[in-house]
């Protein structure tokens, strides 16, 4: 999570998690942390360069990039296809409409959500079209492109996977991405994205979750730290994708107390709560589950808790 900790200090987190026995790893791209006590915002995409030469077997992914305003398609294309060089096939492209938290620094404004899924939708076609190879051009409402081409393009095609919240974005973007992103462990979800992805590849669409954690030796101080750093989580998507900066999300979750985040987050050094939740996106049919530590400082004993006890255990219970 590259609002909670510097580019070296993600580096190393990637490494360690490898070790652990981690099979997969996350990286959020944005230009703001959520609060002032996360602290961070390192340039997600030169952190996953670091990452991709220093970790050997793990896959990688955006969790999510924004390709309509900070990012023009046709550069996010050539990015991603760099990591894939660089992670010898390794990436996914993880894909979003956004946050106002991130995007506004441009200058541009922050368009309302059926315009924003009308410029992600016209992204990925761009993206897509680099990804075929030769050179692409486009014209559309939101972008152009003028004889664009991928110069380093990989042998094995990145997959795009595109994150959801509804029917409607399931509707629409489905039918052309390769995986789901979601962070509610909501069956409907899984459901319907089967069914508009139905015909696209053999097998059943891979389906990419989010559950934050704070496993800390004292439960009491995990709580704490969870309520400081992630207390923004409780807004829901429909809040957080809304507001421009840090002290909108102090704000909104002044009102948000520890004992709301503890009901939400599983915290405490026990292996039971993580699981409950992690049952909750296998049963609903997600097929992978990105475990977000809270605490950039924290990772150490988190590490060795999840090598030793957690992964051990995921692995009998899923």
């Amino acid at each position: 999570m590259t609002e909670q900790a510097g580019p070296k200090q993600l580096v190393g987190h990637a490494v360690a998690a490898e070790k652990a026995g981690f099979a997969f790893e996350v990286c959020s791209d944005h230009y703001s942390p959520w609060l002032d006590e996360q602290g961070h915002a390192p340039y997600a995409w030169s952190v996953l360069g670091a990452v991709a030469q220093a970790t050997d077997r793990v896959e990688l992914m955006t969790y999510v990039t924004c390709p309509t305003m900070r990012y023009h398609p046709a550069v996010v294309a050539q990015k991603a296809a760099t990591v894939q060089l660089l992670s010898d096939n390794r990436f996914t492209l993880g894909l979003g409409s956004g946050e106002n938290l991130n995007e506004h620094v441009v200058g541009e404004g922050w368009p309302s959500l059926d315009v924003r899924h009308d410029m992600l939708a016209e992204a990925v076609q761009i993206i897509h079209g680099l990804f075929d190879g030769g050179h692409s051009s486009y014209a559309g409402e939101h972008f152009r492109v003028d004889s664009a081409k991928l110069w380093d393009l990989p042998d094995s095609r990145v997959p795009i996977a595109v994150a959801v919240s509804g029917e409607e974005s399931i509707a629409r973007f489905a039918p052309v991405a390769d995986a789901m992103i979601a962070v509610q462990p909501e069956q409907r979800l899984c459901r319907e994205w089967d069914e508009h992805w139905v015909g696209r590849a053999e097998g059943s669409a891979r389906k990419i979750g989010q559950l934050p954690v704070c496993w800390d030796a004292d439960r009491d101080a995990a709580i704490a730290r969870a309520h400081e750093q992630f207390r923004w989580f409780g807004g829901g998507w429909k809040v957080n994708a809304e507001l421009p900066g840090t002290a909108g999300f102090a704000g909104a979750t002044q009102f948000v107390t520890p004992e709301n985040v503890a009901s939400a987050i599983p915290c405490g050094p026990d292996v039971e709560p993580i699981l409950k939740s992690v049952r909750e996106f296998a049963d609903a049919g997600f097929t992978d589950l990105a475990l977000v530590q809270i605490g950039g400082e924290h990772q150490d004993g988190f590490f060795s808790f999840a090598e030793k006890e957690l992964l051990p255990a995921l692995r009998e219970a899923v």
